[in-house]
């Protein structure tokens, strides 16, 4: 795990730049706070408000991110007014944070945007909990998420905007449908379900901290779309808590709210959580862990008991998870694979015609773009397969296969990067046998891809359908067929590289389906 956080690549440095702008971000927000005069709970509000602002906000464009981060107090006031106000009415407080929850996971069907607000607006009423907000308390609050969030911006978009150069990595939207075919609807019975049973048993362990519960369940659904993602992901938020835990009691405990030290360890903190985002969620479970600590002994209440009862109340969070993506509208792992590796394969099939139009003189086309959407793609597979490829899954033999899929997945990334690389070089780009030889890289994805015709007007096809023999290698046959090696006084790089490529996607048809029919993961 170590290894995985401090040797995974960060190309162009985006994650290190991430962290270090949340830190600086966050850390004005604090700022501004405490120079308007602010309470300390004002303060935590604000910060709490920089980091959603800085860390969910994720649309493709800067504009979009501009227009996202405005919208974000229409999302997350009237939430944080409802919670303020119902605080003394326990029953309707409980069902209008559950009404939030299914709002807010449901609004995930309209792409980052949605996904943004609906945890703005989650977290406003999770923090009133924290902080035992009241009505009287508002208006300081009010002024505080404003400052914070213009402090935010003007960081993010004014002093440290490095999108303009560097876009963004948006969130895929999960597979479409209607109804209750729609992974968003089904998430959000799921969600709503499970945090309904986090609340219920959590206020039996603590009339007080019941919200631990319901927040460890809401988490644990971000991000995530089938069950076998959401039982990875409540697996991995308990171990990150019990190791938070276990770094509080040397570090948290013993510096006791201590002003100066806290601040220090707190932005630790946040660097820590914006770096390991996106490699470990375990690592940046730990971190948010570690933060909670923190402000608890700031605010005065920290102890042992309490650091048992959070990872009392976490596990219970987890639990109703569990249950609810298991037994609540299930979302199986198989369905949402297949759909993310369908939408790999079209990537690589995008990347290639890029590519041969490119080498073929068109000056317009651009596969170096088309390179940064499969990235992300990939990156979603991983997400998707993870369940698969996890130690604890007994089915050695579709751990095997799902591990190679991602093998071969990552090695026509590769080999994609090298060939977008040959084909801006000048000298290369006007090379009609080079250009031939990606159009034969395309007819093995769409020998992968066969079915997609099959299943018109009933959903994307499944490219496990293929069969090893429906894919024909042609990196091979005599000179001067119509192969990729025909042209033999062509460069031997960019040849190789699509040989290469023409060669995972040959492996790729046994793991998607072997001869005996059987699918990468079960129903």
């Amino acid at each position: 795990m170590l290894k995985r956080v401090f040797v995974a690549e960060d190309p162009g440095r985006v994650r290190l730049r991430f962290a270090a702008r949340a830190v600086l971000g966050i850390g004005s927000a604090v700022v501004v706070c405490g120079l308007a005069g602010h309470s300390l709970v004002g303060a935590v509000t604000g910060g709490l408000a920089a980091l959603l602002a800085l860390f969910t906000v994720t649309d493709a464009t800067v504009r979009g991110q501009a227009v996202t981060t405005a919208l974000l107090p229409a999302a997350g006031l009237p939430v944080l007014t409802a919670a303020a106000l119902l605080h003394d009415r326990p029953l309707l407080r409980d069902a209008a944070f559950l009404a939030v929850i299914g709002v807010g996971v449901y609004a995930r069907r309209w792409g980052p945007r949605g996904h943004s607000l609906g945890v703005f607006a989650f977290m406003m009423f999770f923090v009133a909990q924290f902080l035992r907000a009241t009505g009287g308390m508002l208006p300081e609050l009010y002024a505080a998420v404003a400052l914070s969030l213009l402090s935010a911006a003007t960081v993010r978009f004014g002093a440290w905007c490095y999108e303009r150069r560097l876009p963004p990595a948006a969130v895929p939207a999960p597979p479409g449908g209607t109804g209750l075919d729609r992974i968003t609807t089904r998430q959000a019975v799921q969600a709503t379900a499970g945090a309904g049973f986090a609340l219920v048993v959590g206020q039996l362990l603590s009339g007080e901290r019941w919200y631990w519960a319901v927040g460890a369940t809401w988490w644990i659904f971000v991000n995530t779309t089938s069950r076998g993602e959401t039982l990875v992901r409540g697996f991995r938020r308990v171990l990150g808590t019990v190791i938070g835990i276990g770094l509080g009691l040397l570090v948290a405990v013993p510096v006791a709210g201590a002003p100066l030290p806290t601040a220090a360890l707190v932005a630790v903190c946040v660097f820590g959580i914006f770096y390991t985002a996106a490699v470990s969620y375990t690592w940046m479970m730990l971190w948010v862990t570690l933060l909670a600590e923190l402000l608890y002994g700031l605010l005065g209440v920290l102890d042992p008991g309490l650091l048992g009862l959070r990872l009392a109340e976490t596990g219970v969070g987890a639990v109703g998870a569990a249950l609810a993506v298991l037994f609540v509208l299930p979302v199986t792992t198989h369905t949402v694979t297949d759909a993310w590796i369908r939408r790999a394969l079209r990537c690589v099939h995008v990347c290639t015609a890029e590519a041969a139009a490119r080498l073929a003189g068109d000056e317009g086309a651009d596969p170096a773009a088309r390179v940064a959407d499969l990235e992300r793609m990939l990156g979603r597979v991983r997400l998707a397969i993870a369940p698969l490829v996890h130690p604890l899954n007994p089915m050695r033999g579709r751990k095997r296969r799902a591990g190679r899929v991602v093998a071969l997945l990552d090695d026509c990334a590769r080999e994609i990067r090298a060939l977008v690389a040959v084909a801006a070089d000048p000298e290369a780009s006007h090379d009609a046998r080079l250009a031939a030889a990606c159009w034969r890289v395309q007819g093995a994805v769409e020998a992968l891809m066969e079915g997609e015709s099959e299943a018109s007007g009933a959903g994307p096809a499944v490219p496990g359908r293929v069969t090893a023999q429906s894919v024909v290698p042609v990196a091979s046959g005599p000179a001067g067929s119509s192969t990729a090696t025909a042209g033999l006084d062509v460069p031997q790089g960019p040849l190789a590289h699509l040989q290469g490529l023409e060669r995972a996607l040959t492996e790729l048809a046994h793991p998607l389906r072997t001869p005996s029919g059987s699918p990468l993961v079960g129903a």
